[in-house]
């Protein structure tokens, strides 16, 4: 009798084993795989294309043009209810243990990558000189526009969010602002690790960083692809700036409301509405560009940096 599993075992095993993850034997808890590794943690699922969710990805993309607080919700409702779903009982304690914010799925990040092969193409088709240079612009489009600015943003969003809108922090002293009720500060981790809860991860940092850039992207990308010969042979100056102008103000009004929508979801953190402070400087730049008929396309030259290094 006592080699038979408990009744309240029976859900945590049938739902790891969907997962085709075996129990820790150590008394942790914590699904893992050959190596140590927590079964769930992203380098388990860099290559296991077949577990990636790219419907959800899709989705995602969709929504954060139409109604991008939805993806940030369903995150939030991915951490408070599908564990509990999944392990049998809310009050469990390897809820807990695999709390986490980050979402070890990479489907995002490799449909935006091959998105972006896919405009760089037309970018090297079009402008690019030779094979080789097409060839580069492959590279850049990736590994530096997206990968590289992902990774520069998330890590000052990791070392400074956490401290300037903790309970501790700079902002959380602000008043005036809507303030939610007071829950724990927001500790430093790359990734949540088992036993602990309402982390700042760099996880997370980077799957916002991911998000905000799909906009940038679709402005930039692709918008600006179909209406440069126009922005740059138009006959009216004030027109071409103006269009000019208004997209890449879209665009990074996008970025930054997208990385306030995704800290704002993160209960732990406080006053993170001054994060949409930017927007208010890009309106100014905009509005002054405007006036000194200033154009960013055409003044600015601000193609000529997607072909930096090419």
């Amino acid at each position: 009798m006592a080699a038979l599993p408990t009744s309240a075992a029976c859900p945590q095993t049938a739902a790891r084993a969907l997962c085709g993850c075996r129990v820790s034997s150590r008394g942790t808890g914590q699904p893992m795989v050959p190596g140590g590794r927590p079964a769930n943690s992203m380098p388990c699922r860099m290559l296991k294309f077949p577990q990636m969710d790219f419907e959800m990805a899709i989705w995602e993309m969709t929504s954060l043009m139409i109604a991008p607080k939805k993806v940030f919700k369903s995150i939030y409702y991915h951490v408070r209810l599908t564990l509990p779903i999944l392990l049998g009982s809310p009050a469990n304690e390897n809820y807990n243990r695999n709390n986490t914010w980050h979402r070890p799925d990479p489907s995002f990040a490799y449909l935006l990558s091959f998105f972006l092969l896919l405009t760089a193409l037309a970018w090297g088709l079009a402008y690019a000189p030779s094979f080789g240079s097409t060839m580069r612009l492959f590279f850049f489009f990736v590994v530096v526009h997206f990968i590289g600015s992902s990774l520069l943003v998330s890590t000052i969003g990791y070392f400074v969010i956490g401290r300037l809108f903790g309970p501790n922090g700079a902002a959380a002293s602000i008043t005036g602002l809507r303030i939610r009720g007071r829950r724990r500060g927001a500790a430093q981790g790359l990734f949540t690790q088992p036993g602990e809860k309402d982390q700042l991860e760099f996880g997370y940092c980077f799957d916002v960083s991911n998000r905000a850039f799909f906009p940038l992207y679709l402005h930039l990308y692709v918008v600006q692809f179909l209406v440069l010969p126009f922005l740059t042979h138009s006959p009216s100056n004030f027109l071409a700036a103006f269009l000019g102008n208004t997209l890449y103000l879209s665009a990074v009004t996008y970025y930054t409301y997208i990385s306030f929508l995704g800290y704002n979801a993160l209960p732990f953190l406080h006053n993170t509405e001054l994060l949409l402070l930017p927007i208010l400087v890009f309106a100014i730049l905009w509005l002054v560009s405007l006036i000194a008929g200033w154009g960013v396309v055409m003044q600015g030259r601000s193609v000529e940096w997607l072909f930096w290094g090419v």
